[in-house]
């Protein structure tokens, strides 16, 4: 079985998406890629842009010989959008990709209205349903029930996706933040060996400390029963967060890392910095306005990270 994470906040975007090879398939799960469109009341830095230019192309070439997708919610950095916004990846540079896969998705019940929305735009956009998948299986390949986006009876629900080759056991566990039991139960129950999932959004206030030491005791608990923890998306939005996940990976024999970590990459938390960026590099006035309707381009921040 061959991991390859391409887009996560540790990698520069947001997201979750990975390429999961086996003997006879290739499984992309959660092809899509946002900036968050506002920090600290900022617009994505250009060099940000351009590192979600190179993530979008990645997502194109893997969805080339996909046999299988995966979207296991519709939030916009999980799926191609088809009004999507000028960091976003489009529905129209991929729906014709997504025409011959096998499809797999999570059900439009217990989700927003907006994300039931975008998942019939999507499906109308490519021309075909997007099935819904919860407990479904076929052959290395099963899905979780509906597990909670997060806390129980907040933000609705997301898929989680079980990949079984030889003696290795692959997890997706999208969102979950470490902030509700019952999809921490259904991952032990899944015996994985390496999981990766969203950690807790460290850099919400709302996050109250309670709520942080529930997510370090799940944390602790799926980090003993697995070789490889990844925790990456909501947590790697603030330096504090990778303050956090380093602390864990200490006190776990660094059984936790990040998705950069994982991959073998310098960590680029790039919307943490984003702030810091623009100190550092100045973004001309009216720049994003341009991009947006092709005017301009990231050729001048290319070499800049």
């Amino acid at each position: 079985m061959k991991i390859e994470i391409i887009g996560a906040e540790s990698l520069g975007v947001r997201g979750l998406c990975c390429v999961v090879e086996t003997k006879d398939r290739k499984i992309v799960i959660d092809p899509g890629v946002a900036l968050g469109y506002r920090r600290h009341g900022l617009l994505p830095h250009p060099i940000q842009v351009a590192v979600a230019e190179r993530v979008k192309v990645a997502i194109e070439k893997a969805l080339e010989d996909a046999t299988d997708v995966v979207i296991s919610h519709y939030h916009g950095e999980h799926h191609p959008m088809v009004n999507a916004n000028p960091y976003q990846l489009s529905a129209d540079r991929v729906a014709e990709l997504l025409k011959h896969p096998r499809l797999w998705a999570k059900g439009i019940q217990n989700i927003a209205p907006a994300q039931v929305h975008r998942a019939r735009d999507l499906a109308q956009k490519v021309g075909r349903a997007f099935p819904a998948s919860e407990g479904l299986s076929d052959g290395c390949l099963s899905f979780s029930p509906p597990i909670p986006h997060g806390q129980q009876d907040r933000g609705g629900t997301v898929i989680m996706t079980r990949i079984e080759e030889e003696k290795g056991v692959f997890v997706h566990a999208s969102d979950i933040q470490m902030l509700n039991d019952e999809a921490i139960e259904q991952i032990l129950a899944w015996h994985p060996t390496t999981v990766l999932a969203s950690g807790p959004p460290i850099y919400l206030p709302s996050l109250t400390w309670g709520k942080r030491e529930a997510a370090l005791r799940r944390t602790l608990r799926l980090a003993r029963k697995v070789d490889t923890l990844i925790l990456d998306h909501h947590l790697l939005r603030s330096r504090k967060g990778e303050k956090w996940l380093d602390w864990v990976s200490s006190i776990t024999n660094h059984k936790v890392i990040c998705a950069a970590d994982f991959m073998g990459r310098n960590r680029n938390l790039l919307e943490a910095d984003r702030v810091s960026l623009y100190k550092k590099i100045s973004v001309p006035e009216g720049w994003h306005e341009a991009y947006s309707k092709g005017e301009a381009d990231t050729r001048a921040y290319q070499a800049k990270f």
